[in-house]
């Protein structure tokens, strides 16, 4: 979206002004493999995307936040007394909780106009929280000169979801929406923060993700189980090796104990994570050695583990990766992010792209009663400050 119309809509809603507006932009992001393992303190391979959240915004010399979006009908003042409180379940709580966490820092806020434009797609498990957070703190960071690095404002805006929206989430999408670069993913340790950019070379093969349109109504809820389950896991495990996280035990080690976890559930959950830890650290190791190939094919294994030791897959998911598997010319294929809906991410030969849309689209119809959407995925750059 241009500038001039972030700003032609800015003053539609709150009429027009001598202050100078500033336009934002941080991406959405998509996990090409490392799921669940985030909050188990191991590593995550994501990129950011060329579509995410943009935000023009101005100084409006009243002691008044005003909201505004696109996307969402609703809109709202907020005094700067109030901003720590809560507005129900409304979208707006995502940027009100990166005010409160700098106002929280001991930064002073001043009254300001917020318009908000998101083109990813609503509920797809891209992360659209995460870039609406990422925006608002480097734009606030921006405007006020407060001096944050990128990763104090991606771990702020992780504190503003997990504290103020309530959302207990890794760190993965606000560090891939802040952190990202054009043709690179990052492997990142969740448990360190150390990081490394990878330059993605994938010669005829492109990232396509494929929408499930299934809200995900499980994933809250099963996202908090799925915790409370390695928790346990690391419990029994604990009693024969001092870990505090899953992501901290080799798979090796894990095969020698994995009896000391009683209950086969727990059991699946922590092989999935430990397992899946593994994947990230030979997928790395492929594509820098350009096998594309062997990239691949960690993705479908990904996915299995997903669907059958970590139960959070579901029908819709399964259907578009079956139906993916299908087409010659796709080499990978996996749920990406919480599961229950949400995306996959596949790799796929250029050429066979029409085919797939078409043929997984039709499949995923008969099977679902759900129409497919899908998106030829170009890796952008992370959060930025768009010029005028």
């Amino acid at each position: 979206m241009k500038n001039s119309q972030l700003i032609e809509e800015l003053n539609k809603r709150f009429g027009k002004s001598n202050e100078k507006a500033s336009c934002y932009f941080s991406p959405g992001r998509v996990n090409l493999i490392g799921e669940h393992t985030d909050y188990n303190g191991g590593y995550v391979f994501p990129c950011a995307l060329s579509f995410g959240t943009y935000l023009a915004i101005r100084k409006n010399h009243q002691s008044t936040l005003r909201f505004s979006s696109g996307n969402m009908n609703f809109s709202i003042n907020i005094s700067l007394e109030s901003v720590s409180n809560k507005v129900g379940k409304e979208w707006v709580n995502y940027p009100l909780g990166v005010v409160d966490q700098f106002i929280e820092d001991g930064r002073k806020i001043e009254g300001l106009d917020f318009y908000f434009y998101g083109n990813i797609p609503n509920g797809a498990g891209l992360s659209s929280s995460a870039s609406i957070e990422m925006v608002t703190a480097f734009a606030l960071d921006n405007i006020f000169n407060f001096g944050y690095t990128r990763l104090e404002l991606v771990k702020l805006s992780q504190r503003a979801e997990n504290i103020f929206v309530g959302v207990n989430c890794g760190i993965m999408d606000q560090f891939a929406s802040g952190m990202g670069k054009k043709n690179c993913a990052i492997f990142l340790d969740c448990k360190t923060l150390k990081y490394e950019l990878v330059p993605i070379v994938l010669n005829q093969y492109k990232i396509v993700i494929a929408n499930t349109n299934k809200r995900r109504g499980l994933a809250d809820s099963k996202y908090n189980e799925r915790r409370s389950e390695c928790d346990k896991a690391v419990e029994f495990l604990s009693k024969k090796m001092p870990i505090k996280l899953l992501g901290e035990l080799s798979y090796s080690n894990f095969i020698k104990l994995q009896n000391e976890i009683p209950d086969e559930t727990i059991r699946r959950r922590a092989k999935h994570v430990i397992s899946e830890n593994e994947r990230v650290l030979e997928a790395v190791k492929e594509l820098k050695a350009g096998n594309i190939l062997s990239f691949g094919e960690l993705m479908n294994k990904s996915h299995d583990s997903l669907r059958y030791d970590y139960e959070v897959t579901g029908i819709e998911l399964d259907t578009l990766v079956d139906e993916a598997r299908l087409i010659e010319g796709v080499i990978g294929s996996r749920m990406t992010g919480a599961g229950f809906g949400g995306c996959t991410v596949s790799l796929i030969e250029g050429a066979a792209i029409p085919e797939f849309i078409s043929s997984v689209g039709k499949g995923y119809f008969e099977k679902t009663g759900l129409k497919a959407d899908f998106y030829i995925a170009d890796v952008g750059e992370g959060s930025m400050k768009l010029e005028q």
